[in-house]
């Protein structure tokens, strides 16, 4: 059988599993990062408490997101992809309701871990290391085709959240999507992992300590390049309104946000074809340096409205793939055994970086006056992580 006829038996013979898994981005991505910023609003309108409150819960529950998908790949070695999915989305459906019906602020912080051990089973590395059970030639298209769904939040469950927070009120709005995210989202996972993955067993070795990967130059070969880049890429997303309100007002400034949001799935499945036949440390490569470019044409240009629409556009193609490549990294640079352990520790690096940035950025802004600034250290990050990416690969410890 030749290579290409066993990648599409494999494609087609798990394709519910990828369905599964962009169904679960979808919610995962949806009540855990498109809707903070909602609970951020409505919470401060309804309960009048300081935006500072409650952006410290969010930042609160980024962090202990990140401590939590240090041990995905042992649950997942525990309970499988099935319920390990079907937990994450559960639990985050329950810490989402809890995060918007809070009327104490102790109750934020509470319903903030509720939710980061959710969104650790039920996001990027959960998705990355249960499609890694059934997927070894087309790992890169499973995982790229089941990670739009992070996009897809963005234009789906985020508005809804909107709309439906204005008409019925956030207390009500959170829970009756969330209930409706799971009748959908569950029996596809269900279904969707009936079949025996062929690397469970490999996923079921003992994994390698986080203490030892720590240590180890190649984790940090792909983790470092990866934190630096997310945290460009979260810290520009979260402040992308207000920099381009002064200039496209409100409605150009939505137009701005949806176009990076267009452009991150569109740019997803423009690569999904080809990415595992790609070479993984230079295309990572391309995709830093093309944000760095979006970002050098809306500082350059931020006055011209059709030159912030082009760098959002550039921008974005690549606010995906960046998602993407530490899993196929690590794949083809780790053994089989070590790849859920590094994928989830490298995740939880990018975590803790990217939920500093906003706040970072924001201190940058009030200090200087201006986004000028912003975008510089956004490049900044974004041109260090496209050197190391490459320059780490040709390093050697010792």
């Amino acid at each position: 059988m030749s290579v290409a006829v066993a990648d599409m038996n494999e494609v087609s013979r798990f394709w519910p599993a990828i369905l599964a898994c962009f169904a679960t981005a979808v919610f995962g991505w949806g009540f855990g990062f498109s809707g903070p910023s909602v609970y951020l609003a409505e919470l401060h309108r309804l309960q009048g408490w300081p935006n500072g409150l409650i952006s410290s819960a969010i930042t609160a529950y980024y962090l202990a997101g990140a401590v939590c998908l240090g041990w995905v790949h042992v649950a997942l070695r525990r309970l499988g992809p099935r319920l390990l999915l079907a937990a994450g989305v559960i639990v985050l459906g329950l810490g989402a309701t809890a995060f918007s019906r809070s009327v104490a602020p102790w109750q934020l912080f509470c319903a903030a871990c509720v939710m980061a051990v959710g969104w650790a089973g039920c996001t990027s590395t959960a998705i990355s290391t249960s499609l890694a059970v059934y997927f070894r030639q087309r790992r890169g298209l499973a995982i790229t085709l089941a990670l739009n769904g992070a996009s897809t939040a963005g234009f789906t469950v985020g508005p809804l959240l909107v709309v439906l927070s204005q008409q019925i009120g956030l207390r009500t709005a959170v829970p009756s999507i969330a209930i409706g995210g799971l009748l959908i989202v569950l029996p596809l996972i269900w279904f969707g992992f009936r079949a025996p993955g062929d690397d469970m067993e490999e996923v079921r070795a003992a994994p390698t300590p986080a203490a030892e990967l720590l240590r180890r130059w190649d984790f940090w070969a792909v983790a470092l390049p990866f934190a630096l880049a997310l945290a460009a890429q979260v810290g520009l997303i979260v402040h992308l309104v207000s920099f381009l309100l002064p200039t496209l007002g409100p409605a150009g400034s939505a137009t701005g946000l949806a176009l990076t949001s267009v452009a991150a799935v569109t740019g997803r499945l423009g690569l999904a074809a080809v990415i595992d036949r790609l070479p993984q440390r230079p295309a990572a490569c391309a995709s830093f340096a093309s944000q760095a470019l979006g970002l050098l044409l809306m500082l350059t240009m931020s006055d011209v409205p059709v030159a912030l629409y082009g760098g959002c556009l550039l921008f974005g193609l690549s606010v995906g793939n960046v998602i993407t490549y530490p899993a196929l990294i690590i794949q083809r640079e780790f053994p089989a055994a070590e790849f859920a352990a590094v994928i989830g520790l490298s995740t939880a690096v990018g975590q803790f970086t990217y939920s500093l940035a906003p706040a970072l950025l924001g201190v940058i802004r009030d200090a200087a006056g201006s986004y000028g600034p912003v975008l510089m250290v956004c490049m900044a990050l974004q041109v260090c992580g496209a050197v190391l990416v490459l320059w780490l690969r040709r390093r050697r410890p010792g």
